[in-house]
């Protein structure tokens, strides 16, 4: 059973390792779509007749979501329904040789259903089983459900986002669930290099989708216990570096600018031929920058505003001063340096009769690179390889049990 062959074109710094993602939404598929990005053979167990709910987020074309065709690609779908017996025995079935499995279930949920970890682990003791909820499995809060959008409030987040005279603003997308996908990600790989070089077991990894947005947010933490500051809301400045903005330029375009680093003021200055405010009393070094952000932006902008974007952008490469255009999608797909670095490409899709373009694999390896093979799966599309081939079930009794198998899957 074990000798099924991989996916063709299984390549990559993964290629050999199993993931068994029966998760939902958000935070979990993107953790699998990472390692199935490089190489590792992800199997996606959604839920017969409707699927993953992330089928039905975001936009479509002819009723089937592109979301969905992004975050799970490289993965092969099947059904199964958890909450009954014969489900369970799929995921049993998949666990024997599988290195990591993903889920992101209330709770105690898996519990009830029979496929607690100390349940899987005697199947297989190397299983490393990564748990995303909300907010943890201990805990007061560890029972209450949770998403994105509530880890991105409770985390102090949003209370940092936005205006000073406006309401906290949360993002645009899924900025909780993303950084938690590349957090269990990263977990995963590090549980899975202590069981391979140190101790030959798996173990349990879990984590709340507030926690890595919550370590992300910077120096809060240790400002708040040492002298009591508490971060507000203060638009698209910083509280350790001035000046950090967007600007508007004269053709009403604009520009991101950091001045991070005394010489890259400076340069800044040189550039927008402001000279003076480099020996501004109010300007002299970084402290005083953040103590008069305000006044500094004013300035900028006043200096700004008497350019273009395409030629103070020129300007500033010219002084060696750090900007960049602030892109919208449009402008993204035109940009030649998402050309060259092949930022976006094209992947070929059956179901949406041909291709479709989406954000490639980030990082490039000289040896080992990650590759998109293909799209996120119609809903089942590997039953039959996956459940007949490689579990070993028969057509009867998936048959039985409602399937509808087309071998030429």
């Amino acid at each position: 059973m074990n000798n099924v062959p991989l996916p063709k074109l299984m390549t990559g710094a993964l290629k050999g390792i199993k993931v068994i993602d029966i998760s939902n939404f958000l935070a979990g598929p993107v953790s699998s779509m990472f390692l199935g990005d490089y190489g590792a053979d992800v199997i996606k167990v959604e839920k017969p007749d409707s699927g993953d709910e992330i089928r039905y987020w975001g936009n479509n074309k002819n009723g089937i979501g592109l979301m969905y065709k992004l975050i799970n690609r490289n993965k092969r779908s099947i059904t199964a329904d958890l909450r009954i017996k014969f489900g369970v025995e799929i995921v049993k079935r998949l666990v024997k040789d599988a290195d990591i499995i993903i889920e992101n279930y209330r709770k105690g949920t898996l519990e009830k259903w029979g496929l607690s970890y100390d349940t899987l682990s005697k199947i297989n003791p190397g299983l490393i089983m990564i748990r995303i909820t909300g907010f943890g499995q201990t805990g007061p809060n560890s029972h209450k459900p949770g998403f994105g959008t509530l880890a991105e409030g409770y985390s102090g987040f949003a209370n940092i986002n936005g205006y000073a005279d406006q309401s906290p603003l949360l993002p645009g997308f899924g900025l909780a669930d993303g950084t938690s996908g590349l957090m269990g990600a990263f977990l995963a790989l590090t549980a899975l290099h202590e069981r391979d070089q140190k101790s030959g077991i798996g173990q349990v990894v879990e984590f709340g989708i507030y926690e890595p947005l919550f370590t992300l947010l910077g120096p809060q933490v240790v400002d708040y216990d040492q002298l009591g500051i508490i971060q507000e809301r203060n638009g698209s400045r910083l509280p350790f570096t001035a000046p950090r903005n967007t600007y508007l330029t004269s053709d009403n375009k604009w520009v991101s600018i950091s001045g991070s680093a005394q010489s890259t003021f400076e340069r800044m200055c040189e550039a927008l031929d402001v000279k003076n405010l480099i020996f501004d009393e109010r300007f002299l070094d970084n402290r005083l920058r953040i103590d008069n952000a305000k006044e500094l932006d004013d300035a900028l902008q006043k200096a700004i505003l008497k350019f273009d974007q395409v030629t103070l952008i020129n300007m500033f490469d010219k002084f060696g001063a750090p900007v960049a255009v602030c892109n919208n999608i449009k402008e993204i797909f035109e940009d030649e340096h998402f050309k060259s670095r092949q930022n976006i490409i094209d992947v070929d899709d059956d179901e949406l009769g041909g291709s479709l373009k989406m954000q490639n694999v980030v990082g490039k390896f000289s040896r080992t690179p990650g590759k998109i093979r293909h799209a996120g799966p119609q809903l089942g599309e590997h039953n039959f390889e996956v459940l007949v081939k490689m579990l070993g079930f028969s057509e009867e009794e998936l048959k039985k049990e409602g399937y509808v198998i087309e071998k030429a899957q």
